[in-house]
């Protein structure tokens, strides 16, 4: 099948285009309606962010102004109804020659053409640009690059969006095929001469309609020499270093964008990315998609407690979902596993982010079984005789370790019957009922220990003389299958009692 090529500029486009792009699906791509294309051939879509306009070239109608083999620029605006408005002949930059706008400066102060103005066709065959003056343009101006011969219909060129890099798409003295890929620098207000971009790019066949991602660092063009879907199709290669002659080998943009024919002059805008196609028809027109929003980021975790008091073999189980693969890992104790092990008791966070930089949080508590308090108990001289042992039992509320009005009254009144205090050693064993987990209880079990244990302490009783153990639900006063609210309560008892 005969290419597609047009004897016209190869894309300006000044758009951005970023490497996430490489990451995300595509969604089905959608013709663009009657407004805008026609039996004729439509190219070099160029989106005006200003005027909300989408500025194209269109070859061979024959109400161009100069005929049916003449190609002129064409405008329709987009009405902010998913509709553009009829398309109509944009007579200020058009001529009897051949004419197509193929981008804007970032401010769109400046317009780039192809050089059709000095009065002859094909006089000087390389790029112009215009500057606008109120709601006008100026006379266009040639943009003159040193070494530059174009012979023959096919070239091309790309403008960086800061005006300083323009990319050559013509058969220049160093070509490998057809058409190769160049680039002029603007160095002191001067272009360099045409620097040929290698063979990692350039092939046998033809490179056509270049164009620079925002930050030089990916360039994307359309090629017959790398294989792929068909005729042409639309690649993309990554700048490896500052050389212009260093790049990655060049990847095929996707079969969403890229048909079994001919697919060139792709552009972006605001997310939607626009090229020409001849897909359906023998006649180009112009299409339009845009990115898939990616999967949410989602993730979960397990955690393994601690298997002995003060341990460390604690471990985390993170399931991560959705988002875009690779995933990146920073825990709040400073590991960047996915699965950290030899975990303290303690509450661990991580920010899990994704390739696109999708972020999410995930807290995980690890806990411990509860310390093992060892009692020795002193045999009682055979001279002395204890009636009683003084003591008391506090009872708490559901889930709570805080004091209520009952066990404070209860407490003191059992302080107040104390001599000595400061002499006095005492054991407090704190207990829950069984409505919660095992690791659950325990904790709780040690905070109503510890409470008691300082009010102990407020009231004269000396902090290293009391011992305390928290058993949780282990020592169940009543062990019931169907406990009453009143067996509950029994069983979420603390014990206070003087053991010498």
């Amino acid at each position: 099948m005969k290419s597609m090529r047009f004897y016209f500029l190869m894309g300006a486009l000044l758009v951005v285009f970023t490497n996430r792009a490489q990451y995300m699906d595509i969604e089905e791509p959608h013709r663009l309606g009657g407004e805008v294309n026609s039996e004729a051939d439509e190219l070099f879509p160029v989106f005006s962010k200003e005027t909300s306009t989408l500025y194209y070239t269109r070859v061979n109608d024959p109400e161009s102004v100069g005929g049916i083999n003449d190609q002129d620029i064409w405008q329709s605006e987009w009405n902010g109804q998913n509709k553009y408005a009829k398309g109509q002949d944009f007579k200020e930059l058009n001529n009897k020659y051949n004419n197509s706008i193929v981008g804007f400066n970032s401010d769109e102060s400046i317009v780039y053409l192809i050089n059709s103005y000095d009065g002859k066709k094909d006089l000087k065959k390389g790029i112009s640009y215009a500057k606008k003056k109120g709601n006008s343009w100026g006379a266009p101006k040639h943009i003159a690059i040193p070494g530059l011969d174009i012979e023959g219909d096919f070239y091309g060129f790309h403008v960086n969006k800061k005006g300083d890099v323009i990319v050559i798409s013509y058969a220049g003295p160093k070509s490998l095929g057809e058409e190769d890929l160049y680039i002029s620098v603007k160095e002191n207000e001067k272009w360099t001469a045409p620097i040929h971009l290698g063979s990692k790019i350039n092939s046998s066949g033809f490179e056509i309609s270049p164009f620079l991602s925002e930050e030089n660092d990916t360039l994307y063009f359309s090629t017959n020499g790398q294989g792929g879907q068909g005729d042409a199709d639309i690649f993309y290669a990554v700048r490896k270093s500052d050389s212009w002659t260093d790049w990655s080998s060049p990847v095929n943009i996707g079969p969403q964008i890229n048909s079994t024919k001919f697919d060139a002059y792709f552009t972006i805008s605001d997310g939607f990315f626009y090229w020409s196609s001849n897909r359906d028809s023998e006649r180009s027109d112009i299409y339009y998609s845009t990115f898939l929003p990616p999967p949410s980021l989602m993730a979960s975790a397990i955690g393994t407690d601690v298997s002995v008091f003060n341990g460390a073999d604690g471990a985390i189980d993170l399931t991560t979902k959705g988002g875009v693969a690779p995933y990146s890992y920073t825990w709040s104790n400073g590991s960047n596993e996915e699965d950290p092990t030899e975990l303290m008791k303690g509450t661990y966070e991580v920010e899990v982010e994704d390739a696109i930089g999708q972020v999410t949080k995930v807290i995980v508590d690890i806990n411990e079984p509860a310390e093992i308090i060892e009692q020795i108990i002193e045999p009682i001289s055979e001279s002395v005789v204890e009636i009683s042992i003084p003591q008391t039992i506090i009872y708490f509320d559901l889930n709570s370790s805080y004091h209520n009005r009952e066990n404070k009254m209860e407490m003191i009144a059992f302080c107040n019957t104390i001599q000595n205090k400061q002499d006095k050693k005492i054991l407090i064993e704190s207990h829950c009922d069984k409505r919660a987990s095992e690791n659950y209880n325990i904790w709780l079990s040690e905070k109503r220990m510890v409470r008691t244990r300082d009010f102990l302490v407020s009231q004269g009783f000396k902090f290293e003389n009391i011992s305390g153990a928290y058993k949780g639900e282990s020592e169940l006063e009543i062990n019931c299958d169907e406990c009453t609210e009143e067996n509950h309560t029994t069983n979420r008892r603390t014990v206070i009692k003087v053991i010498k």
